[in-house]
């Protein structure tokens, strides 16, 4: 009899760790560049995936160390080289790596300010020149680009002492809402959203730069297929028009 018992408990333990595990949220680790588009298009990614979405963002540096640190998540979307880089390390699943989108960079400025000239490589020289003050991530993807253009323009060097850096394209863009900057620069799917902060437009074509996204699943995921589902949600056609709302793009 005690034998009869104990097996019918272990049966419906067994039973219910299983429920649990095909109820289970997926644990998203995001990029901050791909807010505006998860955020909202979760209820279709949700009812793709058959699973409710526990998601946590940052730059995707930060989230980056996370993972190589030993953070479980069960689906990463980051940007490409990180995801590539990750993938080489073994923290992403083989044969899972997708592309879904990518952005260029953009300027903001306070909601109401007048719109400085930013439409060619030397209207936007001007504009920087004459800023007061610019921020952007100090973490964030689009740094090293950001960089690159001044260099282009041969402003670099004169733009050092105006620059406050943030941890983070919220705190750049909060430094713009509340006035003590005068413009950030970083994603333009990262300025659309921000509160109290109007986008300018993006930088030229002869100095703009597109920081891509991809997913993948991560090696030790207990929710593989429902992971599986979500990557094939967000690299789907019917993801396109929220990017193009959200100022990106397939890649």
């Amino acid at each position: 009899m005690q034998r009869r018992i104990f097996a019918t408990g272990a049966i419906l333990f067994l039973a219910a760790l299983s429920a649990a595990a095909q109820t289970a949220p997926i644990h998203v680790l995001a990029s901050n560049g791909m807010k505006a588009v998860i955020d909202e298009l979760k209820p279709q990614a949700e009812r793709a995936a058959g699973r409710r979405l526990m998601i946590e963002y940052g730059t995707s540096s930060s989230v980056k160390k996370r993972i190589e640190g030993g953070e479980a998540f069960d689906v990463a979307i980051l940007t490409s080289e990180v995801i590539d880089d990750l993938a080489k390390a073994g923290k992403i699943a083989a044969g899972t790596r997708t592309e879904i989108a990518r952005c260029g960079i953009g300027i903001g400025v306070r909601a109401g300010a007048a719109k400085p000239d930013i439409r060619t490589p030397d209207a936007l020289k001007k504009t920087l020149l004459a800023a007061k003050s610019i921020t952007y991530a100090q973490d964030g993807a689009s740094r090293t680009y950001i960089l690159q253009m001044q260099d282009k323009l041969g402003i670099g060097d004169a733009m050092k002492a105006k620059t406050i850096l943030e941890k983070g394209s919220v705190g750049s863009n909060a430094r713009v809402a509340d006035g003590s900057v005068e413009m950030v620069l970083t994603l333009v799917s990262e300025i659309l959203p921000a509160k109290g902060v109007q986008l300018v437009g993006p930088l030229p074509a002869e100095v703009q730069h597109y920081v891509n996204f991809a997913e993948g699943i991560g090696p030790n995921s207990k929710n593989t297929e429902a992971g599986k589902a979500l990557v094939k949600f967000f690299a789907s056609p019917a993801v396109a028009p929220t990017l193009k709302a959200k100022g990106m793009e397939r890649p």
